[in-house]
């Protein structure tokens, strides 16, 4: 087995199967509860395949320059086409030889290639002066920028212009270009064509994705103390939020608009030839480009983040040294890399993929933090729009267009048109009129309407309208930039407002933007300054054109929900998306290799059935791969509880979970066991609501009093920017506890399954020497999402085991919530703990097999609590 290194004591087991996927082109599905370790050894182990497939092509493609077709490999060996079948031999033998030279020659064209690169990696690795030279060169350029701007404005200071030409010069930038449709389009000539002939041809490479950009980051510095850190070519990719180093843009915080202003530059230095082609016809506006789009120096950066490993942070560090934008030069790196890595939300949505210039045909595509891969596909293509943002988004296109009327060409005017008037029909549905403020208006028939997607273009009456269409406008034309640049320059205070005639005609909208904010201010609202600010911040057209992209899914793979709450501007329209094997089948049929892996991927029917099988995946191309944790067995304790200590049955349903006697039997038992286990406990709740009625209950029995004698009780924020202050506290609490010693033995946290805590959090040694869970925290079966993704199973899935694939999905639900939350506890190789599951429930068959095998092989059902709890008390002493 060719692999030298196995991290954080990995079992080779689990290396070799993920070998084997890789050599035989499988979809594998892997768990191993191993944190970091789990991670640097999937990469590990697929650059050590890498290497040793790039060895064999190599080989191959020697053997067959030197002439020798007895060594073409299989993959090599081309069949006689269907156009020489039935031809003579001599025409048969003239198309293989002509074949076998076009193979010569491209092998020898990827041969000069690649010396080529590899050759100017190593003399940037080896010239340090390389560097230096380019930075000198940076400065002069800068140097002789500032001197012509100078001089620009001295030369500008007499002019003296009029105040209403200033005002249409500031307004250029706000005209729709002339808009022209994807089949109209000619060939186009300058950087765009020259960009076309640099692109470089892709090498086979592993795509490694993860959730978030901190974890992707702290793997990156993994794999830099890794044997594989030196000579690896890894490129980090993010999104334009986390790699611009343009402070003007930037500056405008949201996504949407930053992309959008980005793209903007770009069309602006696209521009920028043919505009000085029409100078002398015209006078033109100078239009804003970004000074750190340079192809020079980006491909001057490219060069450097393939020579070494570099995280985002260093990445934008080097992008703001060399002047040269991080975002764009990492995607120039794409070809060349052995190694990207990317959130996988990047990958997993096409037209985030095709514009980062990621292609996977015959690449490697590892999947990381797997567990909730089908909730981020489903999120991914679902989308969510108000009444008021709907409303809102009428009045500001309407303003925009009777202000540019005159100057917009008749093709952005026929579009414009056609989104309005579907923001009217779309309002029509919620029962609300466009013209009238969304927050007065009450809804007719309140509650929720679950249509396919043809009924509700239908009855909408917007199936005559070409959807695709129109969110290819949308995106092409960067409608909803100028509609933000708009808003900008008129929607804020009405002393910033001009008073000549063509100003007043969009003194409206900042006094209907006024007028929902007035409407929306009651009690549980946020107040006007607040909601101006969100207002201001992101045009509402920009979420809408998600609804419109979600609209073009096939019928049969969605649903939208209309929700009527109280007035329109609370109601609102929702596209949720049923099978989100559509979006993933693209991925599974181009990559040559995908591993699906986690720390916890129990229960694993949901990947296998609802996403691989309808994704077209053939089932023998699927392999599973489960190895046990680094610990040893008496490190860890699992036990199900089935009665507390006054004998009372636990069992948290929704009947029975509100009575006083349940919430007196749970908190019997935490005052029992905070008694004996030192440091920290941290038991989970099915929700927020419950977790505050038993907290509440606890105050009024007195039991709370007693639980804060011997843990300092700490609770789950719900707003995500409160929970490192309370883990930061929870950590200190329990650190000065075990040095001082004294009655109070640690701290308590409250948490809820499926909140903040859940997933993520690493609770390793005293921060969580014990975990508790509280019932099984089953999805609200009552939500309208839920029950149509049922009804949709039901209809699309087979049954397996006897059981209705809706009952299963229920189980899977509550059963990946249970086993991420009690995964927080153990996080390294000499971490010990116990998990406490109350609930008689988790001791059936059905639910048990379901936990992960390293923590089911070890679990005990304990029918009364003494039993337990003198098993428990043994938690006290390190098993090590």
């Amino acid at each position: 087995f060719p692999f030298p290194y196995t991290p954080y004591g990995i079992q080779e087991q689990f290396m070799e199967a993920l070998y084997g996927a890789l050599e035989a082109g499988r979809v594998g599905i892997f768990e191993s509860p191993t944190g970091t370790g789990k991670s640097l050894s999937l990469i590990c182990g697929a650059l050590a395949w890498l290497r040793d497939w790039e060895e064999k092509r190599r080989q191959e493609e020697e053997q067959l320059l030197a002439g020798g077709q007895e060594a073409r490999s299989p993959q090599q060996a081309r069949p006689a086409s269907a156009d020489t079948a039935g031809q003579p031999d001599w025409v048969t033998a003239f198309v293989q030889r002509k074949e076998e030279r076009d193979m010569v020659d491209r092998l020898k064209e990827e041969q000069i290639r690649r010396k080529k690169r590899e050759d100017r990696l190593e003399k940037i690795r080896q010239n340090v002066q390389l560097k230096y030279a380019a930075k000198r060169k940076r400065c002069e350029e800068d140097e002789a920028k500032r001197l012509l701007q100078l001089s620009k404005e001295a030369l500008s200071q007499g002019d003296g212009e009029d105040a209403l030409d200033q005002l249409d010069h500031n307004e250029e930038e706000l005209i729709l270009a002339e808009y022209e449709s994807d089949d109209e389009k000619k060939v186009v000539s300058g950087l765009e064509e020259d960009d076309d002939d640099l692109e470089e041809e892709h090498v086979t490479k592993i795509y490694y994705c993860s959730r978030t950009h901190s974890q992707l980051s702290q793997f990156v510095r993994e794999v830099q103390k890794s044997p594989f850190g030196k000579d690896t070519r890894l490129v980090s990719l993010g999104s334009r939020q986390n790699l611009c180093v343009n402070e003007e843009v930037r500056r405008l915080g949201a996504l949407q608009l930053i992309n959008d202003r980005c793209m903007e530059m770009q069309k602006n230095k696209h521009e920028k030839k043919s505009n000085e082609e029409n100078e002398g016809k015209k006078r033109r506006v100078s239009r804003t480009v970004c000074p750190f789009y340079s192809f020079e120096q980006m491909q001057f950066l490219r060069d450097e983040v393939l020579v070494e490993v570099k995280d985002i942070e260093q990445l934008v560090s080097l992008g703001r040294e060399t002047k040269a934008c991080p975002y764009y030069g990492s995607r120039f790196a794409i070809p060349a890399a052995q190694l990207v890595v990317l959130p996988y939300q990047m990958l997993l949505h096409e037209p985030t993929r095709n514009a980062a210039g990621i292609k996977l045909k015959d690449q490697v595509v590892i999947i990381d933090e797997a567990h909730n891969l089908i909730d981020t596909l489903t999120c991914i293509h679902s989308a969510e729009v108000s009444g008021s943002q709907l409303c809102c988004a009428h009045s500001q296109l309407s303003q925009y267009m009777e202000r540019y009327r005159k100057r917009l060409k008749a093709k952005n005017l026929m579009y414009i048109k056609q989104i309005l008037y579907l923001l009217e029909q779309f309002v029509a549905m919620l029962g609300g009129n466009v013209n009238q403020n969304p927050g007065c208006q009450a809804v007719p028939q309140t509650g929720t309407v679950l249509k396919s997607i043809n009924d509700f273009l239908f009855q909408s009456q917007i199936d005559n309208i070409n959807l695709f269409k129109v969110q290819r406008y949308c995106e092409k034309s960067l409608i909803s930039r100028k509609l933000f640049g708009f808003v900008e320059r008129y929607g804020g205070p009405a002393s910033a407002v001009k008073t000549n005639k063509e100003n007043q005609k969009v003194a409206g909208l900042q006094d209907f933007l006024l007028t929902l904010q007035q409407g929306s201010d009651k009690e549980g609202d946020p107040p006007v300054e607040a909601e101006h600010d969100q207002l201001r911040t992101a045009s509402p057209l920009m979420q809408i054109e998600g609804f419109l992209s979600a609209l073009t899914n096939a019928n049969q793979d969605g649903r939208v929900i209309l929700n009527r709450q109280g007035t329109v501007g609370q109601s609102s329209l929702k596209f949720l998306l049923l099978n989100p094997a559509v979006h993933f089948a693209k991925v599974v049929e181009e990559c040559r290799a995908v591993i699906i892996a986690g720390g916890t991927m129990q229960p694993v029917a949901d990947f296998r059935e609802q996403l691989l099988c309808c994704a077209g995946v053939d089932p023998a191309r699927i392999v599973e791969f489960s190895c046990g944790h680094v610990i040893p067995p008496e490190n860890i304790l699992p036990i199900i509880l089935c009665s507390g200590p006054s004998n009372q049955q636990l069992e948290f349903t929704y009947q029975t979970r509100d009575l006083p006697q349940m919430m007196d039997e749970t908190g019997r038992i935490l005052c029992n066991l905070c008694n004996v286990i030192p440091g920290g406990v941290v038991c989970f709740f099915p929700s927020y609501e419950y977790e505050k009625q038993v907290y509440g209950h606890w105050e009024k029995t007195g039991l709370l009093s007693r639980l804060a004698a011997r843990k300092k009780i700490f609770q789950e924020p719900k707003k995500a920017n409160q929970v490192e202050q309370v883990l930061v506290e929870y950590a200190k609490c329990i650190k000065r506890c075990s040095q001082t010693g004294g009655q109070m033995t640690g701290a308590l946290l409250l948490s809820v399954v499926g909140g903040k805590m859940s997933e993520g959090i690493n609770f390793s040694d005293d921060l969580g020497r014990c975990v508790i869970m509280v019932g099984m925290p089953y999805p609200n079966i009552k939500s309208p999402e839920l029950q149509e993704k049922m009804t949709w199973l039901d209809k699309t899935m087979p049954r397996a085991g006897g059981q209705a694939p809706s009952r299963v999905l229920i189980e899977n639900l509550c059963m990946k919530a249970v086993n991420q939350s009690i995964g927080r506890a153990i996080r390294h190789q000499k971490d010990f703990a116990s998990i406490l599951l109350l609930d008689h429930r988790y001791a059936r068959p059905a639910i048990f097999n379901k936990l992960p095998q390293w923590i089911r092989e070890r679990t005990q059902v304990k029918p009364a609590f003494g039993s337990a709890f003198a098993e428990l008390r043994k938690v006290r002493i390190p098993c090590i």
